[in-house]
């Protein structure tokens, strides 16, 4: 009888940021990844929030910008 699964094996994965390893099942025999959750901002709660400033705000900025354009030819 065929089978169309492949085989798994017990791989390491490690994350190339933190150094953090662990094992589990997969088809290749070792990964390296990126972000892992002991080192991902939005896992660990380190995450930050940057206020950019709301809308109209933006706006002023790009008007004003634009009005010393015109006023600089």
């Amino acid at each position: 009888m065929k089978t169309n699964h492949p085989e798994l094996i017990m791989t390491s994965v490690r994350c190339s940021t933190c150094g953090n390893e662990f094992h589990t099942r997969s088809t290749r025999s070792e990964l390296v990844i990126d972000v892992c959750s002991n080192c991902h901002p939005a896992y660990t709660g380190s995450e930050r929030t940057v206020s950019t400033g709301s809308r109209i705000e933006r706006f002023e900025r790009r008007r004003a910008h634009s009005r010393s354009v015109v006023a600089a030819r």
